[in-house]
């Protein structure tokens, strides 16, 4: 179970609550629910504040609303164990994820991406007469990501994307586009919230680690080159089951659909920027371990680390193209 079919699952066990006269009529389901990591020495892997939502509708504690919800979601399938803490927050202990289903998420999602790529021209405001550049970028990236979630059929778009007036461009930074190149332009337009005023510096420029964009262009790169270099080796990526080595990346690929979620629902790209940085650091620092070393025959072991490792470069091509970013294949 995804951080996202999570969130749905708390909706669906509210909505039937509700039906089933557990909680009072007057309570409603939030449209979405907030799930979020735990906190470092919190319970379980994943949290939401739900039950202070409902509580005041139900007429009834949080405590009592989260221990209603509890006893639904913890017969739900892809749920170890839901624990109630404090006045009423939800904690989740969930599975393991497993690399074949992480996997296979990840194609589902970018068949989505696809779509709103090759449909560009459905994703563009109709009437951006009036608007800085740095407006533009921003609410183009918010309708991508709005698309690729289903919440948005045509380009039409509240007058503030972002939830709060969008910060322009610095007069001081002038032509960015033709100093930086557009897509390291936009990528500094949106890693910081729309209503903050972003930096630019010559390290957008620099082709090494200690530029975040480069690094996260770099690890697709990477992927795609490891792919190449297992074909010549003679074998192919398969999902199976990875080593513990793959933990943080098999995570950071779990979390990948809420982050999305959260980036469309506040209207903030700058989640998905953070979100890449780190997905792509994960993947800079697993590469190698993918391929055989030495004299050492490729295995399972290696077909599983590929399949993983082409995983992370779809969700970072995808995750650029959702910002209006390129992402090379050879860099």
């Amino acid at each position: 179970m995804t951080p996202a079919d999570l969130s749905r699952c708390v909706v669906r066990a509210v909505r039937c609550a509700v039906a089933d006269g557990e909680l009072a009529v007057g309570a409603a389901a939030p449209e979405r629910v907030v799930v979020e990591r735990t906190r470092p020495g919190g319970v379980g892997d994943y949290a939401t504040p739900v039950a202070f939502q409902v509580a005041k509708a139900a007429r009834c504690a949080p405590r009592d609303v989260a221990d209603v919800l509890a006893r639904r979601l913890g017969a739900e399938p892809g749920i170890e164990r839901v624990e109630v803490t404090g006045a009423g927050f939800l904690n989740f202990v969930l599975p393991a994820p497993s690399a074949p289903a992480v996997i296979t998420d990840v194609i589902v999602r970018d068949i989505a991406i696809r779509d709103v790529r090759g449909g560009a021209a459905h994703v563009v405001p109709a009437d951006e007469s009036g608007l800085g550049l740095r407006e533009r970028v921003v609410r183009r990236s918010v309708l991508r990501l709005l698309c690729v979630q289903g919440g948005v059929a045509d380009g039409t778009l509240l007058d503030s994307p972002a939830g709060a007036p969008v910060a322009p461009v610095a007069k001081r930074d002038g032509d960015v586009v033709a100093r930086y190149g557009a897509d390291a332009a936009r990528w500094a337009m949106l890693a910081v919230p729309a209503r903050e005023t972003p930096s630019f510096s010559d390290a957008l420029l620099h082709q090494g680690e200690a530029n975040e964009f480069f690094r996260v262009r770099y690890a697709h790169a990477r992927s795609r080159a490891l792919v190449r270099n297992a074909e010549q080796l003679g074998f192919h990526p398969e999902a199976g089951v990875v080593d513990v080595d793959a933990a943080a990346l098999l995570r950071l690929l779990a979390d990948h659909p809420l982050v999305l979620e959260a980036a469309a629902h506040h209207h903030a790209p700058e989640r998905l920027v953070r979100n890449l940085v780190e997905l792509a650091d994960a993947l800079l620092d697993f590469q190698y371990r993918v391929l055989p070393q030495g004299d050492e025959k490729p295995s399972a072991a290696h077909r599983a680390r590929l399949a993983l490792a082409e995983a992370a470069g779809t969700v970072l091509a995808g995750g650029l193209a959702l910002l209006g970013m390129d992402a090379p294949e050879r860099l």
